[in-house]
């Protein structure tokens, strides 16, 4: 796997705890400098251009310093540069869930996504929840059937924003049963991991080499570099995938995983 720029990543895999002890959001406004933090909510995901105040509230609650909502619904905002300036002061940038080609086909090219990328390099933390989370690869899953079983045309991908290389993230993953379309990622490239991340858990990847697990439910890792046979070329549309000698890891939180070497890490006792 290709070493990432050491930002700082939160991975959400959707309806993240909002009103109880919020681990999750916590961790992030931690890593995005506590009561330090300039935080800047992207709801860009959703055409409710109201999408981000809901975090905008809780930040705040939480005790941030600035906390602003961009709530960028087309290109010609995106190209604005009256964004910028607020993006490049900021220690923490929160991706909402909605749509992730919205993301893509509104931010991807335009001059607040460059300033985006170059936030992330200087260091700060970024989020994303849900359709958030999926845009955060150099390769992301826009779609395809729940509880399915797996073949070639159960899946569609597009390019992400590539803040994470040679994964592919899917989420609220255990309550939609997602896994046949993330086994089906993996059959097209067995060497892209695969990460799918439940509701109310993330992975946190905090500029070394390896994520932790956060949250109340598991995350799947699906790893088919000692994949030894699979039909995905020859096999017709709705013909079912073959897939022999996938690695399936499930973890709960505390867990690590080395994304480099590809092992996990148990909490310690």
């Amino acid at each position: 796997m290709t070493k990432q720029q050491q930002g700082q990543l939160v991975i959400i895999g959707g309806a993240e705890d909002k009103k109880g002890e919020c681990k999750i959001l916590r961790r992030f406004f931690k890593l995005a400098g506590g009561r330090n933090a300039h935080i800047v909510v992207l709801s860009t995901a959703s055409s409710d251009p109201h999408a981000g105040i809901q975090y905008q509230r809780i930040f705040n609650d939480f005790g941030a310093e600035q906390v602003q909502v961009f709530a960028i619904q087309n290109r010609e905002e995106a190209a604005s540069t009256q964004f910028c300036d607020s993006l490049k002061d900021s220690t923490g940038i929160f991706f909402t869930g909605g749509d992730q080609l919205r993301i893509t086909g509104i931010l991807g090219g335009s001059v607040l996504g460059g300033e985006l990328l170059k936030s992330f390099e200087r260091g700060a933390v970024i989020a994303g929840t849900s359709a958030g989370a999926s845009v955060m690869s150099e390769t992301m899953l826009v779609g395809g059937l729940d509880d399915a079983t797996p073949s070639k045309e159960i899946i569609r991908m597009a390019p992400g924003l590539g803040l994470i290389k040679d994964v592919i993230v899917d989420q609220h993953f255990a309550q939609r049963g997602r896994i046949g379309r993330l086994l089906t990622v993996v059959a097209h490239n067995p060497y892209i991991l695969g990460i799918g991340i439940d509701e109310d858990t993330a992975i946190v990847i905090d500029g070394t080499e390896e994520f932790e697990v956060i949250g109340s439910g598991t995350v799947t890792v699906l790893d088919g570099r000692q994949v030894t046979h699979s039909n995905v070329s020859e096999s017709s549309p709705d013909q079912p995938l073959a897939l022999i000698n996938v690695k399936v890891h499930i973890l709960p939180s505390e867990y690590r995983f080395n994304l480099y070497e590809r092992f996990v890490t148990m909490p310690a006792k």
